[in-house]
């Protein structure tokens, strides 16, 4: 095995497996109808965004963090973000007694079994897209299926590379202890430019070498480094023509 065989591997197993998508389906299926159920006209609609919708959720046991974004439109507004906060919290609290609840701005977390629902209150722009909590006194504006777009128009333009290598570099966060936030590393990675490349390696060979190191916090500064440090020695072994050598230093970076 190479490499690039490797990290292929590992970027296609990196995805939710079929009874993973058929729970979280299932789960969905019934947040809908309480929801339904519990507010009836004060809302507009709801639905799943984020990661999920743009197939780089890790499965949960890549990331204990993975989670379900679901946004809950309310129909009247003027009021501040944690009075539509405290709505959620009443709501979760009647229909899921028993499972773990607890505000993380601008969402309140849901946690089941099997999967994490980040259920973010929002209301609605008259000129398109939607206002979500900015800490609970503000409101943020945010289009999400905005970067969804983006998302796809790179990946199609760079061999159906981005994705994978956006799931591997999320597998390396999450090992790591969340280097750097995970939404702000997909937004990073379809910003980067990418020439004259066209397997998995490269990719993620370059998109290391992107990573500005950061010095504020020594622990991250150290886990970027050590990364580095893999690749350049990964690099190594391999023009020394070591593949086994090296295919054994790049699971340092992406475990299996």
């Amino acid at each position: 095995m190479t490499v690039n065989s490797y990290l292929v591997g590992r970027a296609s197993s990196a995805v939710l497996s079929a009874a993973e998508q058929t729970s979280i389906n299932t789960s969905i299926g019934a947040l809908q109808s309480r929801l339904n159920s519990y507010f009836g006209n004060g809302l507009t609609r709801h639905f799943r965004f984020g990661s999920s919708t743009r197939g780089t959720i890790l499965p949960r046991k890549m990331d204990a963090g993975s989670d379900i974004d679901y946004m809950i439109v309310f129909s009247d507004g003027g009021y501040t973000p944690q009075t539509y906060l405290n709505r959620l919290k009443a709501f979760v609290d009647a229909y899921y007694p028993s499972s773990a609840v607890k505000q993380s701005s601008p969402s309140i977390v849901l946690e089941l079994n099997h999967i994490k629902f980040d259920l973010v209150p929002a209301l609605s722009n008259v000129w398109g897209g939607y206002q979500i909590p900015n800490g609970p006194n503000a409101w943020q504006a945010t289009n999400p299926n905005d970067f969804n777009t983006s998302l796809t128009a790179k990946n199609t333009s760079n061999h159906s590379l981005i994705k994978p290598t956006i799931r591997l570099l999320k597998y390396w966060n999450a090992v790591n202890g969340s280097v750097y936030d995970s939404f702000a590393l997909e937004k990073w990675i379809v910003e980067q430019h990418f020439f004259f490349i066209s397997t998995q390696r490269d990719y993620l060979f370059e998109t290391f070498d992107k990573l500005t190191v950061p010095y504020d916090v020594l622990w991250r500064k150290e886990r970027v480094e050590r990364a580095k440090k893999i690749i350049a020695d990964t690099r190594a072994l391999e023009a020394g023509g070591l593949p086994y050598s090296a295919e054994s230093e790049i699971k340092k970076l992406i475990p299996e």
